[in-house]
C-alpha cells in the first residue's frame, strides 16, 4: 500500500441532513443548477465473490448514473430494483431524479451531480493505493485502509453497519471488539450473528464504523444524529455516495473512506482509496 500523499485544501460546508444536502444542490448553492445537469448513462453493476479460503461469498447489486464525467454509485439489496429503473434514468435531469420516489436513485444522482461539482482527486485529505493483486488480498488492503481512519483504542467496541469480513479481521487483528450489524441479516466469517438494528445497538459502542450503502436504505440519518449528539467517532466506508457522505464531514462525521466506481472488486489492478477527516483542512 502506498504512503499517503496529502492533497490540496478545499472547504466545503458541513450539512446536517441529506434533505439540507438537496436543498442546498436544489438551490444552486454548491454548483451548476442541477436543473440543466442531465443522466447520460444509467447501469446496474451484478456481482457475486467469495474469496478464496473463505467459507462465506456474497452479492452486490450497485446502481450507477453517469451526469457528464462523474458516475454516482448506490448499492441496493439484491433484486431491490429492477434493471428498468436505470433505464428509466437516461435523460432525466438531476433535480427531477432527486425528487425520485426511489431513495437510492435520489442518492445514486445527488452523487453524480457532486462527484462532477467537487472531484476526489482535488477535495480529499489523502489517497491511498490499493495494490494490485486478488480480491482477498485487495479486500484486505482496502479494510486496512479504512480501519486506519477509526480513533479507537484496542479493546473499544465498534458497531459496524453493513457487515464486511475483510473489516472485522482488520478490527480483531487490532484488538477491538464489534457489534455486526446488517439489514440483511446472516452471519459473520466467524459464524456470529449479524444483527439488523443499528439504532438499538448505539449505546453499546465506542464508535462507529458504518457503509455508504446506510444513505440508500434510509439508515444513515439516526446514525449522523447520535454521534453528533455524543461524541462517538463515527466513520463512512463508501461505495454508495462516496461525494455524499465527506458532505457531513464535522456535523457528526469523523472520516471517510471514498471509492467511486469503478470499485476495487471490479479491477485487479491497482485502484484509489479518497479518503477524508474532519480534523484535517483538505476537505
Amino acid at each position: 500500500m502506498t504512503a499517503p500523499a496529502a492533497g490540496p485544501t478545499v472547504t466545503a460546508p458541513a450539512h446536517d441532513s441529506l434533505d439540507d444536502l438537496v436543498a442546498a444542490v436544489l438551490a444552486g448553492r454548491l454548483g451548476p443548477d442541477p436543473a440543466g445537469e442531465r443522466v447520460s448513462v444509467g447501469f446496474v453493476t451484478r456481482q457475486g465473490a467469495r474469496h478464496p479460503g473463505r467459507a462465506r461469498g456474497y452479492r452486490n447489486h450497485v446502481l450507477g448514473l453517469r451526469v457528464d464525467a462523474a458516475v454516482g454509485s448506490c448499492a441496493v439489496e439484491p433484486d431491490e430494483l429492477p434493471d428498468d429503473v436505470a433505464y428509466d434514468c437516461v435523460g432525466a435531469t438531476v433535480a427531477e431524479l432527486l425528487a425520485h420516489p426511489s431513495l437510492p436513485v435520489r442518492v445514486a444522482a445527488l452523487d453524480a451531480y457532486l462527484m462532477g461539482v467537487r472531484p476526489h482527486a482535488g477535495a480529499a485529505t489523502d489517497v491511498v493505493t490499493v495494490p494490485a493483486g486478488t480480491s482477498l488480498a485487495k479486500s484486505a488492503a482496502r479494510a486496512a485502509a479504512v480501519v486506519d481512519l477509526l480513533p479507537a483504542e484496542p479493546g473499544r467496541t465498534v458497531l459496524v453497519v453493513g457487515v464486511v469480513n475483510s473489516l472485522l479481521d482488520q478490527l480483531r487483528r487490532r484488538g477491538l471488539r464489534y457489534l455486526p450489524c446488517d439489514l440483511a441479516g446472516g452471519r459473520t466469517e466467524w459464524d456470529e450473528p449479524c444483527l439488523p438494528d443499528a439504532a438499538a445497538l448505539l449505546e453499546r459502542c465506542d464508535a462507529i464504523l458504518a457503509s455508504g450503502m446506510t444513505l440508500g436504505n434510509g439508515t444513515f440519518a439516526p446514525l449522523l444524529r447520535h454521534a453528533r449528539a455524543t461524541g462517538v467517532p463515527l466513520v463512512a466506508f463508501a461505495q454508495s455516495g462516496s461525494a455524499v457522505l465527506p458532505c457531513f464531514l464535522g456535523a457528526g462525521l469523523t472520516a471517510v473512506s471514498a471509492e467511486p466506481y469503478p470499485f476495487f472488486w471490479l479491477d485487479g489492478g491497482p485502484t484509489p482509496l479518497y479518503r477524508y477527516r474532519a480534523d484535517r483542512e483538505g476537505r
